[in-house]
């Protein structure tokens, strides 16, 4: 009885310590997770808003540089605004998260003639390259740009678009 005692508890012994770790070789302990969902960007063209380039002549290449700023226009090279021509700088406002930073991308546009489909490129400036939400989560920004004119389009009404871009600094 006393053989069968031992090899029983020698059994246990084996099989409950025999793969223990000598006491110090190994420790655990619990790390630390968090996660923050915060409200999206969401970025709304201003519907009465437009980069207006204004109403021109030509005899030749030039540009029209509207500032994004205050919308403000200038003619260059051999680009003239006709009298009462007006300019505007395009607007966007954005709403997201409160006190967040963003930053704000624009890319190139083309303006085609609707009538005779000759083609005008533009470039877009926003206001800054980067915007902040305010405390209720709303911002805007404006972008102004500036239209290469070859000189060879023929007279009409151009129309064209661009995109915009936010994301979250």
């Amino acid at each position: 009885m006393k053989k069968i005692a031992m090899v029983a508890v020698a059994a246990v012994l084996a099989t409950g310590t025999a793969h223990a770790a000598p006491t110090g070789n190994s420790s655990t302990a619990d790390g630390a997770a968090t996660a923050t969902i915060v409200a999206p960007i969401v970025l709304t063209h201003v519907e009465s808003a437009v980069l207006s380039f204004g109403t021109f002549t030509t005899g030749g290449g030039g540009s029209v540089v509207v500032s994004a700023a205050d919308g403000t226009g200038s003619d260059n090279g051999e680009v003239g605004f006709v009298s009462g021509s007006t300019t505007s700088a395009d607007e966007f406002t954005v709403t997201g998260d409160p006190l967040r930073t963003f930053g704000i991308v624009t890319r190139r546009g083309t303006v085609t003639g609707v009538n005779s489909g000759d083609t005008m490129d533009f470039r877009t400036t926003p206001s800054a390259p980067d915007g902040a939400l305010d405390g209720t989560g709303n911002a805007s920004f404006t972008v102004g740009g500036r239209l290469t004119v070859a000189g060879t389009e023929s007279p009409d009404v151009y129309e064209g678009t661009y995109e915009a871009e936010v994301s979250y600094n």
